[in-house]
C-alpha cells in the first residue's frame, strides 16, 4: 500500500535528497539540497512524496525511510494575456527502482495536479529528456500534456549517469490541467484526434546505445536527428500532441496543430527550469 502525501519535516526532505542520488547518480554539483525543498514549501511550490505504508514497523502515513518515490515543483510567474498568472513548474520526479513501472509516477502528478487545482492553479510545465520513451509516455499520453518548444543542452553537462554523456536537450511540457484534452484523457477517453502532420521515432535501442561508450556516437547522432526535427515542426507552429509505442518498443511522437482549447500562453514565455525525469 502506497500513500501519497506532502512531505514533512527535515527528516523526509533529506529522503528526498537521497532518492534523487540514488535514481541520478548526481554528484554534488547537480544535487537539490535540502533547504531548496524546504524554501520551496515556504514560497507556494511542492513537495509531495509516495510512502511504502506495509513496511513492518511502519506508522499508518509513512516516513522517511519508507519513502519510494518523491516530486518537487516550484512555483512561477507569467503573463498571459496581458495578466500575471501563477503556475508551478515541476523541476523534478524520481522513483526508486524497485517501485517503478507501478503507475507511481501517474499517481504522484495526479496528486500535483488535485492540489494545484485545489489553489486554483490550472497550469504546470516541466522538462523531459525526448530520448526517455517511458516518460514521453506518461506525459503525452497518460496526462495529456502537449509540448511545443524545444531547449538545447538546456542544462548544460549532467552528472547523472542516465544521460550518458550526451547534450541534456529538453522537450517543455504543457499541462492545461482543466483542458478538455486533459479530462478526456484523464477521463480515459483519447481526445478527438487532429490530423497528424509529423511523426518523430526514437529507436528503442537508445537506452543501449547511450550505456555503450563504443555506440555513444549512434545515440548522439539520433538525438540531433530528432532536435533538428523537433525545431522545424515547431518552427511551423506545430506540437507534439501524441505518443505511442510500435511492437519493436520504439517511441513515435505525433505532431499536429494544436487545439486554442489546449493552450495557454506562447512556447517563448517557458520558464528557464526544467523537470528531471
Amino acid at each position: 500500500m502506497i500513500a501519497i502525501r506532502n512531505c514533512s519535516g527535515l527528516d523526509e526532505l533529506e529522503a528526498c535528497v537521497r532518492l534523487q542520488i540514488e535514481t541520478w547518480g548526481y554528484d554534488e554539483s547537480d544535487v537539490v539540497p535540502r533547504k531548496a525543498f524546504k524554501v520551496a514549501q515556504k514560497i507556494g511550490g511542492q513537495v509531495m512524496g509516495a510512502f511504502d505504508v506495509e513496511i513492518p514497523g511502519m506508522p499508518a502515513g509513512g516516513g522517511p525511510e519508507s519513502m519510494v518515490a518523491f516530486l518537487f515543483a516550484l512555483p512561477g510567474v507569467k503573463t498571459v494575456n496581458g495578466q500575471p498568472r501563477a503556475y508551478l513548474h515541476s523541476h523534478m520526479l524520481a522513483v526508486r527502482e524497485a517501485y517503478r513501472n507501478r503507475g507511481l509516477g501517474a499517481r504522484l502528478k495526479l496528486a500535483q495536479r488535485h492540489e494545484a487545482l485545489a489553489r486554483g492553479i490550472r497550469h504546470i510545465e516541466w522538462t523531459f529528456d525526448p530520448l526517455e520513451i517511458k516518460n514521453a509516455f506518461l506525459n503525452i499520453h497518460k496526462l495529456g500534456a502537449i509540448a511545443r518548444a524545444y531547449e538545447v543542452d538546456f542544462y548544460g553537462a549532467s552528472s547523472s549517469r542516465l544521460q550518458g554523456g550526451l547534450p541534456t536537450d529538453r522537450l517543455v511540457a504543457e499541462w492545461q490541467l482543466d483542458s478538455p484534452r486533459v479530462h478526456a484523457i484523464l477521463g480515459g477517453n483519447q481526445p478527438a484526434r487532429p490530423r497528424i502532420e509529423e511523426r518523430i521515432l526514437v529507436p528503442a535501442s537508445i537506452y543501449a546505445w547511450k550505456a555503450n561508450g563504443q555506440d555513444r556516437a549512434r545515440a548522439l547522432a539520433a538525438q540531433l536527428e530528432n532536435r533538428r526535427r523537433f525545431q522545424q515542426a515547431f518552427a511551423r507552429g506545430l506540437a507534439v500532441l501524441g505518443f505511442a509505442r510500435d511492437r519493436e518498443g520504439n517511441g513515435i511522437f505525433e505532431l499536429g496543430l494544436p487545439a486554442a482549447a489546449d493552450l495557454e500562453s506562447s512556447p517563448e514565455s517557458h520558464s528557464s527550469k526544467g523537470e528531471k525525469l
